[in-house]
């Protein structure tokens, strides 16, 4: 019997819900709304099978393209050969969720434009790095190898 190569085909896991999650989506599901240009994470909802995506963009962040009643457009990267193809598919909007890949560089370029118009009121130039460093190599230091240790098993013992 040759391998199945079906469209749901070793998704057992991948679509499986929780534990004691089964059941309708939550009505906060429904309420959420999206915005041309928001980032979303596709993550199938397997109590609805209308609008389902491909198993392929499950766990996918994409941008929101288009927005209908009851289904959302997304931009999403995939990788084909030795390219990368931006694909656009429609999926109900049980199955998205906005994301949180933006948080830390919108938290950052607020905090960077916080601090520009504080030095601006003072009269002075901002200064300092304003773009994220490098950890950079540990710190030097000496190693003391004149104590050695030597590590072993405990010797068996036969327990009758």
């Amino acid at each position: 019997m040759g391998r199945s190569k079906g469209k749901r085909s070793n998704t057992r896991d991948l679509f499986s819900k929780p534990f004691r999650k089964h059941g309708a989506p939550l009505a906060a599901t429904y309420l959420t709304n999206y915005r041309l240009g928001d980032y979303v994470d596709v993550k199938v909802d397997s109590a609805i099978q209308k609008g389902m995506p491909h198993k392929f963009y499950v766990g996918k962040t994409g941008k929101v393209f288009d927005i209908s009643r009851n289904s959302v457009g997304v931009i999403i990267n995939k990788v084909v050969g030795n390219r990368k193809i931006a694909k656009k598919i429609h999926v109900r909007r049980e199955h998205v969720f906005k994301s949180r890949c933006q948080e830390e560089f919108k938290e950052r370029v607020r905090r960077i434009t916080k601090a520009k118009m504080e030095a601006k009121a003072r009269g002075e130039k901002l200064s300092g790095p304003l773009k994220r460093q490098p950890k950079g190599p540990a710190e030097a230091h000496f190693v003391d190898a004149k104590v050695t240790e030597l590590v072993e098993p405990p010797p068996y013992e036969f327990v009758v």
